[in-house]
């Protein structure tokens, strides 16, 4: 980083030494390698700041606690018992508390993904959820928030240390309830005009004569999880789409597996029409759209290449699994919380009460 940064010896042992004085970094003896001048390793400081990262899902919501060098820590997976809204936000709010008391002022900021869409820290709408218009900002209490969409932050991990990563344009699609994602540039997501892009599952590419849970009809949404999936075998709309996905493709009847290939024809022409619309270096896929794809290679080969536009197709932008899969709206939300928590204004803050 001295090199990168062109500091001179003397200037990197003054910068690390005072951020080892604020309780920034501290520094470790490296493994031993021999002959020569032994050299240290810089780690995030133990007393230092850390953000809470909370993923909330349809069924259940995970948490960790993230430090400087972004590693996620005491992992934490709990069901909800009822999907009302304010349980689930009363829920989150004392696992902040919790997690107040026992990291005190060193927990500067509450991170949070989101199955919706959220803009300026407030729910607009999250149909899998049946939520519509909520202040998310109580969750956090009097410690800052940063709210997200589950999909566009699982794009941000993805380009940043993920499969897009190096990628000048990458589309990111991760399917649960629904299919969600973004279009990064750069590895920052395009966010539209009022914060609400990449609601990719509810562009109209599905059959017009169904209303989806948002309002719209004809929605992607309807068409590529385990609510299309019951559909086209003939059964009830599952409690649990996720659940019911994963059970359908455990079958090997030749009805489920023609359900699957539907569905995943579904999704891969929607592909290539994202494809088409923004030219992207890559598309990485998380979620249960890689089972799907796994099940039905074929129908997934031949509906993407037979939805895209002629000049794509000698060398079509490569459809990629997501590397970080489950916790990639994490790892997003501790990317984005890292970006604010080591600006210049919140390190002069955290270095004025030491």
């Amino acid at each position: 980083m001295a090199r990168a940064l062109r500091l001179s010896t003397g200037s990197a042992t003054e910068v690390t030494a005072r951020l080892r004085d604020v309780q920034l970094l501290t520094e470790e003896p490296a493994p031993s390698r021999g002959r020569g001048r032994p050299t240290t390793l810089l780690r995030a400081h133990p007393e230092g700041p850390v953000v809470l990262a909370l993923d909330l899902r349809q069924s259940n919501w995970r948490t960790a606690i993230v430090t400087l060098d972004g590693s996620l820590e005491n992992h934490q997976y709990k069901r909800h018992r009822s999907r009302r809204a304010q349980v689930v936000l009363d829920n989150l709010r004392r696992q902040v508390e919790q997690t107040q008391e026992q990291y005190g002022v060193r927990l500067q900021m509450v991170s949070l993904a989101v199955p919706g869409t959220v803009r300026d820290n407030h729910l607009l709408q999250a149909p899998t959820l049946e939520w519509a218009e909520l202040d998310l900002t109580a969750v956090a209490g009097e410690l800052p928030l940063l709210a997200g969409n589950d999909a566009t932050l699982s794009g941000v991990a993805e380009a940043r240390t993920g499969a897009a990563a190096g990628a000048g344009t990458a589309v990111h699609l991760i399917i649960e309830v629904g299919i969600g994602g973004t279009l990064l540039i750069d590895g920052v997501p395009a966010h539209g005009a009022s914060g609400a892009g990449g609601e990719y599952g509810h562009m109209p590419f599905g059959d017009r004569a169904r209303t989806c849970p948002c309002g719209a009809r004809g929605c992607w949404d309807l068409e590529i999880d385990g609510r299309a999936l019951a559909r086209q075998l003939g059964e009830a709309t599952p409690d649990d789409p996720v659940r019911y996905t994963e059970a359908v493709l455990r079958r090997t009847d030749r009805a489920a597996l023609a359900a699957v290939a539907q569905v995943v024809s579904a999704l891969a022409s929607g592909i290539a029409g994202l494809v088409n619309a923004h030219d992207p270096d890559v598309v990485t896929i998380g979620g249960l759209a890689i089972p799907l794809r796994a099940a039905a290679p074929d129908a997934f080969d031949e509906a993407y290449r037979g939805g895209l536009m002629t000049f794509h197709r000698g060398a079509p932008p490569p459809v990629l699994a997501a590397t970080h899969q489950v916790d990639g709206p994490l790892r997003g939300a501790a990317a984005l919380a890292l970006d604010q928590l080591t600006s210049e204004p919140a390190i002069a803050a955290w270095a004025a009460r030491h």
